[in-house]
């Protein structure tokens, strides 16, 4: 697998105010002094992981997509020149603005810019939230997922599947096609969904608690931002919900990704087991085609809840046998 996380988030804004007191307030990021009109957040251990810049237009907005060195950028590129997609090799100066060693840039078929990088910066400092969270799940998963509405799915599949390397977790055919295709061991990095026009739907990140997600929800409540209510998807498990970023496109907060083997499998549906209302209303797409079949509804069957070891207690009455252990310690 060439790609191996979402390394980093750039999003062209006239709104730098908005989007400084959003992400810190709202989404629990520490500022980072860029200067200029870049202004840059950290959500982990890395120098930098959101970046906003009042340089770009409005909305024109890319990932970084991190490789594990050199060689591998350097494989990519010609897999990707041999393919006939240009790519260009950034200046150290701008790799040193993206906080990486080196960096490539290149379009995906729906015109999209896309980076690819190896050798990211660590902060030397902790981590300092700009509200009280417990953190975010990253690490060797990245920033978390994006979901992109493409004209043409067949040719983004095959851009994103063959030339870089993203594999299948699960997809949905006609009268809603969408791949939900991963890079590592959170169930998707990417998901590519067909539409009318390109345009970004939404960024995901992962809470490490589920506590903070409905802190979260009180807020973006209080500051009218819901734009999806609460509620837990069928496919990756994850228990979320969705807010208007100053942006055109939705920031979704969660917990509890499943994970990581996966055979490729067809949904029969892409409701969630509960809530969500208004998530396909703000695909904005508009009704189905006349004659197209209702959607199914999920299956209404129970799912396990997703937990890292160790951020979970077992409930005491349960286990006879554990309470006894709990209280010799």
């Amino acid at each position: 697998m060439t790609v191996q996380a979402m390394g980093y988030f750039w999003v062209g804004t006239s709104k730098l105010d908005d989007w400084t007191s959003f992400a810190t307030s709202q989404l629990g990021l520490q500022p980072v002094d860029r200067g200029g009109a870049v202004r840059a957040f950290r959500m982990d251990d890395r120098k930098q992981r959101v970046i906003v810049d009042g340089g770009l237009p409005e909305g024109e907005r890319f990932f970084g997509w991190e490789v594990g060195d050199a060689a591998a950028l350097d494989s990519l590129a010609v897999r990707l020149e041999a393919a006939g997609v240009a790519v260009h090799r950034e200046t150290a100066a701008a790799a040193d603005l993206r906080c990486a060693a080196e960096v490539i840039s290149f379009r995906d078929p729906a015109g999209n810019r896309v980076e690819a990088f190896h050798g990211p910066q660590i902060a030397s400092e902790p981590f300092r939230p700009g509200r009280s969270i417990g953190g975010y799940r990253t690490g060797t998963q990245g920033v978390g997922h994006a979901v992109l509405i493409v004209p043409d799915i067949d040719a983004a599949l095959t851009f994103y599947r063959d030339l870089l390397g993203f594999q299948i977790t699960d997809f949905m055919g006609p009268p809603v096609s969408l791949y939900f295709m991963h890079v590592n061991s959170r169930h998707h990095s990417l998901a590519i969904a067909q539409g009318s026009s390109s345009r970004m739907h939404h960024l995901m990140m992962e809470f490490y608690s589920l506590d903070d997600v409905g802190q979260s929800y009180d807020i973006a409540q209080k500051e009218e931002r819901v734009s999806v209510k609460f509620g837990r998807h069928s496919n990756d498990f994850m228990t979320s919900f969705y807010m208007r970023s100053p942006s055109s496109f939705l920031i979704e907060q969660g917990w509890g990704d499943v994970g990581p083997d996966w055979q490729p499998f067809e949904l029969k549906s892409a409701g969630s087991f509960w809530g969500h209302q208004g998530l396909f209303e703000s695909l904005g797409e508009g009704p189905p085609p006349p004659g197209a079949p209702p959607m199914p509804a999920p299956d209404p069957s129970r799912a396990p809840l997703q937990v890292i070891d160790g951020n979970y207690e077992l409930k005491s009455g349960v286990c006879p046998w554990w309470d006894a252990v709990k209280a010799r310690q």
